[in-house]
């Protein structure tokens, strides 16, 4: 068994899978602009060890781009996360990051006309993304993708039932934006479009499946632990509003 990604090659896949509208350097930061596409999108992240001075650099910076100061912070930066608490700000949305090789998910299919990738996706699927909160302008983060991906659509007794989003990065697949209809939940379709999803990866020469997941999210957590995924690392959010 080959060694897994660490957590750093899993931020740099997250970074390609689900891109800001752009970055830009504001030393010593990286201030994201999202368009409303969400915290993934549109948090500040260190690129050096930083001071209490630095904080106004990062928060004039973001409230340019007309955003709620917004810091993600990373694996090995207790000292900035620190810093933010002592300035204010609170913990937000903390995150694990699975990954595995993909042959750990592919061990069966999902049941015929279960599951399929899709290409643009259809007007039913952002329907489902609506419901669960996920809008236009997290579809459109999806659009910014390079390189492989696509969207994964899931039916349960002939009805649309879920949606996702999966892309590939140096070989790491990475999916996103997982919604499952809530009539149709507990009925195995997070199973069913994680595994089509590793199916695909693996024709587009992809090796390893990597998820985030809100560690609020006891059930899709123990989805991934069950799929034989492993938690190589966390990030969490500190915001202050006002």
């Amino acid at each position: 068994m080959s060694a897994l990604p660490d957590v750093q090659t899993l931020y740099e896949v997250t970074e390609q899978t689900w891109p800001s509208a752009s970055v830009r350097l504001v030393a010593p930061w990286a201030v994201r602009d999202g368009l409303g596409g969400g915290k993934r999108v549109s948090a500040a992240t260190a690129t050096r060890a930083v001071v209490q001075e630095d904080l106004k650099t990062a928060e004039d910076a973001m409230r340019a781009l007309g955003q709620t100061p917004l810091f993600m912070i990373r694996d090995g930066e207790a000292a900035l996360d620190a810093l933010l608490d002592a300035a204010g700000y609170a913990v937000i949305d903390p995150v694990n990051l699975y990954v595995c090789e993909l042959a750990h998910v592919m061990t069966e299919r999902p049941p015929p006309v279960t599951s399929f990738d899709i290409w643009p996706p259809l007007a039913i699927q952002a329907d489902i993304w609506a419901a669960g909160g996920i809008g236009p302008a997290r579809i459109d983060v999806m659009r910014r993708v390079k390189g492989a991906k696509t969207a994964l659509f899931g039916r349960d007794n002939a009805r649309p039932a879920a949606t996702g989003f999966v892309a590939i990065h140096d070989g790491i697949a990475m999916i996103h934006a997982l919604e499952v209809l809530e009539v149709h939940r507990g009925r195995g379709m997070g199973r069913y479009l994680t595994r089509h999803g590793a199916f695909w990866a693996a024709k587009q020469g992809a090796t390893h499946l990597a998820v985030l997941c809100t560690k609020a999210n006891v059930a899709a957590n123990a989805l991934y632990s069950s799929l034989g995924m492993t938690v190589v690392g966390q990030y969490h959010y500190r915001i202050k509003e006002g």
